[in-house]
């Protein structure tokens, strides 16, 4: 419908039509309250903070942005389903609408941050800086582009951020935690167990006869659910980005020679002379240093004569461009290694510089540095490609064409998923190929319909477009389709039943004084130790679940737990430490630096809740269930 609307308004008449249509549905709506366009709760809004409002577009910027990040880090895209059940949903919400608070509450207060504050606290910024320590724009735009921003959204945000540290800092000032609940703390995270443990598998279980149809068929009419099969998507989808469209390799060397001969002074290493300095107040009091100086009097004892010890007339093994005053650098650099120089006047005084040592500096070589240019000067095209082609892109879509038939047209390809669930896999169950590592296209298809007009999707410094082709709904499988699987699911289920029976009785025995080491080999199993683990250790071969059902029991107290693989472990702990508490030790005070910041989140957050109740905040929820996908 919707392209069909943008080809219907492709000329002059279908313009002035559909500009008509248009003020007549807008007008309607107005009169009528549809969708409360003017009033309440618009379309575009999710959600409001007193006066602030956050809209669906912004909410979704953040969102996707974090479930990317987050995907990222699993290595692979997360799905809709699995961000809500993590609660990531929720946890975005909440942080957004505090963050609303926050900038509520600075703009009552009058906060703000001049200009001139952004721009330094961007340049100190570690993560802008590049080889020589200085700040590096051109890896401050492309670290910012990867992330999905644009410098004015960066800065905008980043002063944000820097009003909201000034509130917060306040709430949070003179914090500290008591020693009692340092002691505490410390000691329930340095407790030490030792335990010994068996663990029982399909070994142990016996044998297990197969099935009777009869019982197959009431086990999986019990289990249908499980053995359902997903809702498949039919997508396609085009790349535009940075890493797509340069190649270092198709850089001619013709040009970054022209390159490296214009940073050629940049790009070697630079003279560097071990430099000492007195500065004095007048040309006569330097000069009649310069002579005793001249006479064997050493640097060191004129320093001392003046009240400075020797690091305050040394300015170290430096190139010219890290001394300040420009005229002693001059006259620092025209030296021979070991002579003293005329009186300097500086900015600072009148100088006398000597110069000990001379390294000289290495010219640069282009063959060392040719990749390097090659793949900074193919970045830079490609930034400017990518932006040429999304503009394109969008002049193909806003005309009404397809994602495929955009990408041919642009001499693009497009990529097409011919089936795929909502986790990233295809029919056979394997994670379909094709898809860039991070790239969070299946959730956003998941998330849309057949033929909806998609925004697209910000993606390593550039764009990715798709389209829904297709939807395969969810369906009850037959038990003839899934025979394999479901008698499989019943033998484990039948194994775990038997290992907790037996798990059960052996724990029962160990309770009335039996020994762990006789009660496995009874049943041919190997008893296994693991000694002085901590509540947060993860002990070679000891599931996490076990370290856990441990720090439960008590010294010589028995129990059973799951393990993997189906698995259950029975264990004994052996031996309980509780090592004292240094108060003056290197991981009390990092636990102190961790209260003090659990301290003042603490602080932070029933602040902003009490602001939050005072200003007022009310949440479209039917906006944040599109968003998440919770209405799918």
């Amino acid at each position: 419908m919707l392209r069909g609307m943008r080809k219907a308004s492709s000329n002059w008449l279908g313009k002035t039509i559909m500009a008509v249509v248009m003020g007549v549905l807008i007008i309607s709506f107005g009169i009528w309250g549809i969708a409360d366009i003017f009033r309440g709760f618009g379309q575009s809004t999710l959600a409001k903070v007193g006066h602030t409002e956050i809209s669906l577009n912004e909410f979704r910027q953040i969102y996707t942005d974090r479930m990317q990040q987050i995907g990222r880090q699993f290595g692979r895209p997360l799905t809709s389903e699995q961000a809500r059940a993590f609660g990531l949903d929720r946890q975005v919400l909440q942080q957004t609408i505090a963050e609303a608070t926050l900038d509520e509450e600075a703009r009552r207060l009058g906060l703000g941050v001049s200009d001139d504050e952004i721009r330094r606290m961007i340049m100190n910024d570690p993560n802008f800086k590049g080889a020589a320590g200085n700040f590096d724009a051109q890896r401050f735009q492309a670290m910012i582009r990867n992330f999905g921003y644009t410098e004015q959204r960066y800065t905008a945000e980043q002063r944000k951020v820097s009003v909201r540290r000034q509130i917060t800092g306040t709430i949070g000032a003179g914090l500290e935690p008591s020693k009692t609940m340092i002691d505490a703390l410390s000691r329930y995270q340095n407790e030490q167990r030792s335990i010994e443990f068996v663990k029982l598998d399909a070994a142990q279980a016996g044998t297990i006869d197969p099935p009777s149809p009869e019982a197959l068929a009431a086990y999986f009419e019990d289990h249908k659910v499980q053995f359902r099969a997903p809702e498949y998507r039919k997508i396609a989808f085009v790349v535009i980005s940075p890493e797509e469209i340069g190649k270092w390799t198709d850089v001619s060397d013709d040009d970054a020679k022209k390159v490296f001969e214009q940073r050629k002074d940049r790009l070697g290493a630079p003279e560097k002379r071990q430099v000492h300095q007195l500065v004095f107040p007048t040309v006569e009091e330097a000069q009649a240093a310069r002579t005793r100086l001249a006479g064997g009097t050493s640097f060191e004892d004129l320093a001392k004569e003046r009240g400075l010890n020797a690091a305050d007339a040394d300015l170290g093994l430096v190139t010219k461009s890290a001394i300040l005053d420009p005229a002693v650098a001059d006259a620092a650099f025209a030296l021979p290694a070991g002579e003293i120089s005329q009186p300097v006047q500086g900015r600072f005084g009148v100088a006398l510089v000597k110069v000990d040592k001379i390294e000289p500096g290495a010219e640069a070589n282009y063959a060392n540095l040719a990749g390097d240019i090659k793949r900074e000067i193919a970045a830079e095209r490609a930034r400017a490609k990518v932006a040429e082609l999304r503009d394109k892109m969008e002049d193909e879509r806003g005309g009404g064409s397809s994602v495929i038939e955009a990408a041919q047209k642009l001499g693009l390809a497009a990529v097409t998923i011919e089936a795929v669930d909502r986790s990233g896999r295809a029919p056979s169950g394997q994670p379909v190929a094709g898809i860039p590592q991070g790239l969070d296209v299946v959730s956003q298809a998941f998330n849309s319909d057949v033929g909806v007009d998609n925004d697209p999707i910000s993606f390593r410094g550039g764009y990715v477009w798709y389209d829904v082709l297709g939807i395969t709904p969810s369906r009850e499988r037959s038990l003839d389709e899934v025979r394999d699987q479901v008698e499989a699911r019943w033998r484990q289920d039948q194994i775990t039943t038997k290992l907790r029976a037996k798990a059960t009785e052996i724990v029962q025995k160990l309770e009335q004084g039996a020994k762990l080491a006789d009660e496995a080999a009874a049943i041919n199993a190997k008893v296994e130790s693991a000694a002085g683990f901590k509540r947060e250790d993860t002990p070679a071969g000891v599931p996490s679940s076990l370290v856990a059902a441990a720090f439960r029991a008590a010294k010589d107290g028995v129990g059973q737990t799951p393990g993997a693989g189906g698995e259950v472990i029975i264990f004994r702990v052996t031996d309980i430490v509780d090592p004292p508490v240094d108060l003056a030790s290197d991981t009390i005070a990092k636990l102190r630096e961790s209260l003090d910041r659990s301290l003042t989140d603490e602080q932070v957050a029933s602040y902003v809740n009490k602001l939050e109740n005072d200003i007022g905040t009310t949440i479209n929820q039917a906006a944040f269930a599109q968003v998440t996908g919770a209405n799918q």
